[in-house]
């Protein structure tokens, strides 16, 4: 068969998996399937998300920072939240493009009607409308004896007065409705029915002419977690509860490889897979890897609450073998995309667009990201760090969750190429560096000039345009 013009896309996004989680970035837990993936196309060792799952997923959607569109944390009030309808998201431009478009799993951007991915350019969806969270809640009796005595509990998390959480699924146009419930029995089998709704619909979608992009949202791993019986500690070099799903995950991934394989259509369609989230701090998941880099995913802005893994292939466009250090960012796929199918006018010009468009550099037209900086966020709206190259400066951090935000006397710099764990502050060692606090200086002038024009939305708000 020969390749098509427009090639299908298939986006995988794991939740909190460690850039040394894989064996390919040095994991101790043998992914086969994700090597072989890696080896295929190219390795990623210079990937950065954004802090929690929701501004990662806003992100990556969007090309624009969470800052800008009132995503920067998870819900934890109750009020609505996640991406307004006026967002333009990576499946809305596939769609205009003439793509099909499905998503499958977590969504976490949105837990009311008009905020679902139904309602963000996706024809169809089956899945979780937060995280996985809520598969714990009917494990308490207090939470069961509250929902019967009527409580109101939040509708911000995507449940009405006296509902326990549920599993949903919707098409475009259609209201969402409950398939089952979201608990602690299912739980151990959510990434097995995710992919399995996914790869039917890689059969399905292949058998046509028109393209199409899957996004697959896996739960693992996030807390409350459950092995899936077929993996819970049945090898005798895995003892830990970590390295049982990091085994899941890479036979998951597998099984999407394997039917893309089944159905044909490998040399025409683009595989990304990578991680929402760094790894740790989460001590209900005891285990993972960030590799080399400082923190976890409770410490911005330090590299290891940031840089993921990350791999994708195209066979024939984006190079076997490469393994590059080249800086991306979830913010660049929707630009990356588009600029690959040759659908540039279509990301909006009417609002600021922070992701780079690397079509070049991932199809190997160039060695070099177009990405030669990038401004890193808190939970706040505060910006933590802004990276240029190799070297970090450091406005604001924080060593954990239940941490309090610091505002150092003097911004710090570290020099990521020779102290990737962020420990020697370079003003303190080297004072001649102070001209990289010039240019994150430019950085930041920019961003604020930009909000003059184009303020952030604030979370929840019915934005309808500038």
């Amino acid at each position: 068969m020969a390749p098509r013009t427009r090639p299908n896309i298939v986006f995988m996004l794991l939740d909190n998996v460690g850039w040394g989680d894989w064996g390919c970035y040095g994991g101790q837990t043998p992914t086969p399937r994700i090597d072989a993936l890696a080896a295929e196309g190219t390795r990623l060792t210079n990937y950065t998300v954004e802090p929690q799952c929701t501004p990662t997923r806003s992100a990556i959607l969007t090309g624009r920072l969470p800052v800008r569109s009132g995503t920067t944390q998870v819900p934890l009030l109750p009020k609505p939240y996640g991406l307004c309808p006026w967002e333009y998201t990576l499946a809305n431009l596939l769609s205009d493009a003439g793509y099909a478009t499905a998503a499958y799993g977590k969504w976490h951007l949105g837990a009311t009607e008009g905020r679902l991915p139904t309602d963000q350019g996706f024809d169809e969806w089956w899945g979780l409308k937060n995280t996985t969270d809520e598969a714990g809640y009917t494990g308490y009796v207090a939470y069961r004896e509250l929902l019967d005595s009527g409580f109101p509990l939040p509708l911000a998390i995507g449940m009405g007065v006296g509902e326990s959480p549920k599993l949903w699924e919707a098409r475009k146009g259609e209201k969402a409705e409950a398939t089952g419930e979201l608990d602690l029995e299912i739980r151990p089998f959510l990434d097995e029915k995710i992919v399995e709704r996914a790869t039917e619909y890689i059969a399905r979608q292949a058998a046509t002419k028109q393209p199409f992009f899957t996004y697959i949202g896996f739960t693992h791993i996030h807390p409350p977690e459950r092995v899936h019986p077929d993996f819970d500690r049945t090898v005798s070099h895995r003892l830990g509860q970590y390295a049982d799903i990091i085994a899941e995950i890479d036979h998951r991934v597998g099984q999407v490889l394997d039917a893309i394989d089944h159905a044909g259509i490998a040399e025409d369609t683009i595989v990304v897979l990578s991680s929402d989230n760094a790894t740790g701090g989460l001590v209900s998941v005891p285990g993972g890897s960030n590799g080399p880099w400082r923190g976890n995913f409770f410490t911005p802005p330090y590299e290891g609450s940031y840089r993921v893994p990350a791999v994708s292939r195209w066979p024939g466009h984006v190079p076997a073998g490469r393994v590059s250090n080249e800086m991306l960012a979830g913010l660049d796929w929707l630009p990356t995309f588009a600029g690959i199918l040759g659908e540039s006018a279509r990301v909006p010009r009417d609002r600021p667009i922070d992701g780079l468009d690397a079509s070049a550099f991932l199809t190997s037209h160039t060695e070099k990201s177009p990405r030669r900086y990038v401004s890193l966020f808190g939970l706040d709206d505060q910006l933590m760090s802004v990276k240029v190259d190799s070297a970090k400066v450091v406005f604001r951090y924080t060593e954990g969750m239940d941490k309090p935000i610091v505002e150092p006397y003097f911004p710090m710099v570290f020099d990521l190429s020779s102290d990737p764990h962020e420990d020697f502050n370079m003003v303190d060692t080297k004072m001649d560096c102070t001209w990289i606090l010039f240019l994150a200086g430019a950085v930041v002038a920019d961003y604020q000039k930009s909000i003059e024009q184009y303020r952030n939305i604030e979370t929840g708000e019915d934005f309808t345009g500038y």
